[in-house]
């Protein structure tokens, strides 16, 4: 199995489904240039600019545009340059693109993909840094794709793009390409809602994804190479829908949980999830569940970003002290 970037990865889920299903469009700026997220200027040469359209400098007036699309039989994919500009999009995302079926009594659909990049990595400061997750996790309606890998975004794009529901797929801009990854040449599609195992262990389980995952999985090796702690480690892949069975036999297994996450930790998805554990998992837990996640600051300029997000030595730190709070509590 060939190993590529994780921007590769997505640009040819994004190039096979054109080439597959002539309804499927891509609105997004500097579509020209290939855009702001992967590079990806193939995309309008090869499929021409009525399907692969440049939009003015205006979110909330091409993502309107977007979902009508969706709702007129089209399948579209909307790309925001950045995440943080989906405060810009609030009304046509969670008033109209989250409701329509609900409200239509299922007669008409929203088959959209709004496709941004978020987090720190590129020190862009607070206006383009941000983690957006916990904005949609309370609209129903709206599915949410974080993937962490190649294999998982390709895998997951695919789903997102013939899915009759909106979905939010939210990629990682430090991702693209730092990260490399084994991703079949052959068809392959990942079902929403199924987490991934992805470091099987005894004594911890840590549920994180995108940044946090590949903090979580080199934390993981180093606790097991100094302190012989065998952290389980699982990605969920998508926020919404959740697989809380996998998480749940995972601590039911271990006893100990900790949520890592780059989003602010108040409001943040660990507190979800961790109640999830809590009220389904208690008479398993040997310690409290931790959450790991930001610091709830704005994120400053330059490098110092990275100084508020969690890394592997935070996770290291919590994992470390999760085992000791359950000894110490034990004696």
């Amino acid at each position: 199995m060939r190993k590529i970037t994780y921007a590769k990865a997505v640009i040819e889920a994004l190039m096979e489904e054109m080439a597959q299903n002539e309804d499927v469009i891509y609105l997004g700026e500097d579509m020209t240039f290939g855009g702001c997220l992967s590079k990806m200027p193939e995309l309008q040469k090869t499929y021409g600019r009525e399907r692969v359209i440049d939009t003015p400098i205006s979110e909330h007036g091409f993502t309107n545009l977007g979902l009508g699309a969706a709702m007129a039989g089209l399948r579209p994919v909307i790309e925001l340059q950045f995440a943080d500009f989906a405060a810009l999009t609030f009304d046509p995302i969670v008033n109209i693109a989250a409701k329509e079926r609900f409200m239509s009594g299922g007669r008409v659909k929203t088959p959209a993909v709004i496709r941004t990049a978020q987090g720190v990595g590129i020190q862009c400061g607070s206006n383009h840094s941000q983690i957006v997750e916990s904005w949609f996790m309370n609209v129903p309606g709206i599915k949410i794709a974080v993937p962490s890998t190649p294999y998982d975004i390709k895998g997951l794009m695919k789903t997102a793009i013939r899915d009759d529901d909106p979905i939010l797929f939210l990629e990682h801009r430090l991702s693209y390409y730092t990260v490399k990854g084994e991703v079949p040449e052959e068809e392959y599609r990942i079902p929403f809602g199924q987490a991934n195992v992805a470091r099987v262990g005894t004594d911890v389980t840590i549920v994180a994804w995108q940044k946090t995952y590949h903090d979580s999985m080199a934390a993981a090796e180093e606790l097991a190479s100094e302190h012989g702690i065998n952290v389980e480690i699982i990605d969920p892949r998508t926020l919404v829908p959740f697989d809380k069975e996998t998480v749940l036999q995972s601590v039911r297994k271990t006893g100990r949980a900790i949520v890592a996450h780059e989003a602010p930790l108040r409001g943040g998805p660990g507190g979800e999830i961790s109640a999830i554990i809590t009220e389904k998992a208690f008479d398993f837990l040997k310690a409290p569940v931790i959450r790991v996640g930001g610091e709830n600051v704005p994120i400053p300029f330059g490098k110092i970003e990275f100084e508020i997000v969690p890394d592997k030595e935070k996770i290291k730190k919590a994992v470390l002290e999760l085992v000791k709070k359950e000894i110490k509590e034990t004696v």
